[in-house]
């Protein structure tokens, strides 16, 4: 049998890790290929890691053909939604994943709008002739719904937005292996490429220290007071301290009041 294996499919999907693909492996060994490797004409789409230890191994497989692909984001679809469906995969995988899926739809849907005709006449009752609609946006276009799919949160959708267009291969490797969190390789996104990769070439250490002080500088700082609002409080400590002098102005007059004779018409009648 012939079969063809296409790299940019096999690279399509991240590939194991040395310790599942050694599981992987001695599963096979004990128990055979028990699930048929996918094709697409003679291409193959899905086992690549099967194909190729059973060819190590001389491990009989079967093969299916899948008849519904028709072009290859057919088959890139396909296997974004195999995948997205399987415990193993990471978050940041999904997430990649669903972002994929995403920009194929939305490919699909910009191809398929008619373009704009500006140069279609009326007719003679000055009405427009009726032009074909545009395709209404696939629910999984919004970031909340590719949340939903790849079962994580709209806001680590935007993190991993962010790393697929700023971050440096080293820090894209290094969430793609559990090194560094989501969170983490968004904020050291943020640095120039050149401070990403010097950061990735210090060591882990010092890349979770580089996306600390990222996420600390930007900590918004404690609002200082205006020169405005400190004139403010100053005049009102000012006018507070008046108020208080005037309370002991009127209290030491009225106990003045309080001692003065009352008696005035008395002092006369005895000149």
């Amino acid at each position: 049998m012939h079969i063809v294996v296409n790299e940019e499919l096999k690279a399509y999907i991240d590939p194991l890790t040395p310790d599942e693909y050694d599981a992987l492996e001695r599963s096979l060994l004990a128990e055979g290929c028990r699930d048929a490797l996918v094709l697409w004409g003679d291409t193959l789409v899905d086992g690549h890691n099967r194909y190729g230890i059973c060819r190590k191994h001389g491990i009989p497989f079967n093969t299916v053909q899948n008849e519904r692909f028709q072009s290859m984001d057919d088959v890139h679809l396909w296997m974004i939604e195999q995948h997205l469906g399987r415990r193993s995969v990471s978050d940041f995988q999904r997430g990649v994943l669903a972002l994929r899926k995403r920009e194929i739809l939305a490919g699909r849907r910009a191809a398929a709008e008619p373009e704009a005709d500006d140069s279609v006449p009326f007719d003679t009752t000055g009405a427009e002739p009726a032009r074909p609609r545009a395709p209404r946006p696939h629910a999984a276009e919004s970031r909340k719904d590719i949340a939903r799919e790849a079962r994580i949160s709209s806001n680590q959708v935007g993190m991993i937005e962010k790393i697929r267009k700023e971050a440096a291969p080293e820090v894209v490797a290094a969430v793609k292996s559990g090194t560094l969190s989501i969170s983490a390789a968004a904020a050291v996104a943020s640095l120039p490429e050149d401070e990403q990769r010097a950061a990735a070439s210090a060591g882990d250490d010092e890349l979770k220290q580089a996306a600390k002080r990222v996420r600390e500088s930007k900590r918004k700082p404690r609002e200082k007071p205006t020169d405005e609002v400190k004139a403010l409080r100053e005049q009102v400590a000012d006018l507070e301290a008046e108020n208080r002098n005037l309370r002991r102005e009127i209290d030491a007059l009225k106990a003045r009041l309080g001692e003065a004779p009352s008696g005035g018409d008395d002092d006369a009648d005895a000149v």
